[in-house]
């Protein structure tokens, strides 16, 4: 709501407008020239503690090459992190300067961003604003008063939505996002592919609302909306930025230092669920895919296993990743319309069964930690971001090869499972035998896990060995079950759909095909990603890859960037195979 300049007023006023709109409007005498400047300042999440809020400031003077806009808070408000702007504050005074990419500010010019910020007591619109040092018109606040004491309703309690539904993707689409579609139909022959729903990963605070001019939470959503149309949509969203993320893979590590478990709360996930819990989303069914890569290095990568690492040690102790999954699950579980899915690993890494039935305990750890409950869990899944193939079909667990067992060749190891559907429907038992819901869905990212192209198996191998029938056979042409960064011959897998097989939900591809999952080299960034060996093609590899070549492709950028050379190997060796 914009109120019209009054002639009269001579001075800077704060009123309220009909919808309880917070508006500052500040006037001047008639047939004065307009203001140089115009902003629009607007709350667009209030948690109670914090809030997110979205900045648009309009240059009406001359054209500038550089902008700084400056304002001063009248009560306690701390600005935390900012995007698409360089926001720092001193004192109440807040400064946000342009970034290199939108310094320029023609006459009539717009800039955006958005920060977020902390508070307590009252969360007031700043009564001005300035320009490079001029004072401008500003229209600002939000649709309601978020800290009016007489309002009953928590931001973050769940709508009215009634009772879930047993399986969140049966009878309904999912949300294709088309930022990643675009990129893929960008590709030569990716257009056939381009329709397919893959996750939306909210890998860092700044991506609640959007990074560098992209699609934030609300973006996607509101987009989820618009696809929905008058039937079902399930909306698949990655909660990924626990501190210390992925003590084991410097690659997939995110911007939260190991002791940063109150910022995880207030500034990422309370921030989350405030939009989550926004009435006009409740028609959606919403997946949250709740912190790959991080519990099962509890049981694997700790001290006492040959595969340990100083930082799996420093978060087993703290105890901020059982923490910070409980916290999550417990803010979230209490949206009706919220699908918790716990990462559950893959068979190549918890397989064994000195990590599976431990690995099991340490999810209903998590899941009973900071106020969660079992009951907060719909369901677990395995594979997000893989290789593991899906079924091997030319070999079983129970094979023999001249009185040698399967589970006793290189490959598998002494594992107990040979494939991700296998390992998914056991894993599943075991969580239910411990007290998990009896009617536990499970999902299977088959998003890079196909395994065609002129490679791919028609037959069981020779019988001459063990390892010759498991080599000879098996679908997954990694050179080791330890290797996940950016692997040469592999291609996209089973397209999404729902029910596949038994205890199974859906086959979701949560990993967006064509994502590096990590930079072949060392690479600067602001997104706290460091470089992996792993993901180093010439590497020969260490403890949890039996010291084998990483298999990487080369020229990867860092993670979560696109990976055009790997997204056209994806199609090349999709199976089934594309048409």
């Amino acid at each position: 709501m914009t109120r019209t300049r009054t002639a009269m007023l001579a001075a800077l006023t704060l009123v309220a407008g009909a919808s309880g709109t917070a508006l500052a409007a500040h006037s001047a005498s008639a047939g004065a020239a307009a203001p140089a400047c115009t902003v629009d300042y607007k709350v667009q999440n209030d948690w109670g503690s914090g809030f997110t809020a979205a900045v648009t400031v309009t240059n009406n003077g001359a054209a500038t090459s550089a902008w700084s806009l400056g304002w001063t808070y009248a009560g306690s408000q701390k600005v935390t992190n900012g995007w698409n702007a360089k926001v720092s504050q001193s004192g109440a005074a807040v400064t946000a300067a342009n970034e290199s990419y939108n310094g320029t500010l023609s006459t009539g010019g717009s800039a955006s961003f958005g920060f977020q910020a902390t508070y307590s007591g009252t969360n007031a619109v700043p009564a001005a604003f300035t320009l490079n040092g001029v004072t401008c018109n500003v229209d600002g606040g939000g649709p309601t008063d978020p800290t009016d004491p007489t309002d009953p309703t928590d931001p973050t309690d769940p709508p009215e939505t009634g009772d879930r539904v047993d399986n969140p993707y049966e009878g309904a689409k999912v949300y294709v996002n088309p930022e990643w579609s675009a990129k893929a139909a960008a590709e030569p022959g990716g257009a056939r592919v381009a329709n397919q729903p893959t996750g939306v990963w909210l890998d860092r605070i700044a991506a609640i609302n959007g990074v560098n001019g992209g699609m934030g939470l609300r973006d996607h959503l509101d987009e989820a909306l618009a696809q929905k149309g008058s039937g079902e949509l399930a909306v698949q969203l990655v909660i990924y930025n626990l501190p210390g993320r992925d003590c084991s893979a410097l690659a997939s590590n995110g911007e939260l230092g190991p002791t940063e478990i109150d910022k995880y709360k207030t500034q990422y996930i309370d921030p989350i669920a405030a939009i989550l819990a926004d009435p006009k989303y409740a028609g959606l069914r919403i997946v949250t895919t709740v912190e790959i890569d991080s519990l099962p290095n509890l049981v694997t990568n700790v001290s006492g296993r040959p595969t340990a690492t100083p930082n799996c040690d420093v978060m087993k102790a703290n105890g901020n990743y059982q923490k910070g999954v409980g916290y999550a699950l417990n803010k979230l579980g209490d949206i009706g319309n919220v699908y918790n899915y716990v990462d559950a690993g893959h068979h190549g890494w918890l397989g064994w069964d000195d990590n599976f039935g431990p690995s099991a305990e340490m999810f209903k750890t998590a899941a009973t930690t900071e106020g969660a409950t079992v009951g907060d869990v719909h369901g677990f899944i395995v594979n997000t971001a893989n290789y593991s193939a899906l079924k091997e079909d030319h070999f079983t667990i129970t094979d023999s090869v001249n009185g040698t067992s399967v589970r006793q060749s290189k490959w598998v190891d002494w594992n107990r499972y040979t494939d991700e559907l296998s390992y998914a429907q056991a894993m599943r038992d075991k969580l239910v035998s411990i007290g998990f819901d009896q009617s536990l869905g499970m999902l299977i990212d088959t998003s890079r896990n196909g395994w065609g192209g002129t490679a791919r198996p028609t037959g069981p191998g020779a019988t001459t060995t063990v390892d010759t029938y498991v080599n000879g056979g098996r679908y997954d042409r990694r050179i080791h079950l330890g290797n996940w960064c950016n692997q040469s011959g592999a291609g996209l897998g089973e397209r999404p759909q729902a029910g596949p097989a038994a205890g199974i939900d859906a086959y979701v591809w949560m990993k967006p095909p064509g994502e590096s999952d990590g930079a072949s080299k060392e690479i600067e960034n602001d997104e706290g990603k460091g470089f992996d060996r792993m993901c180093d093609p010439t590497y020969q590899g260490n403890a949890r890859n039996g010291n084998s070549p990483s298999g990487a492709l080369p020229d990867a950028p860092v993670s979560g960037h696109w990976f055009s050379a790997q997204f056209q190997e994806l199609m090349k060796n999709a199976y089934p195979p594309l048409s």
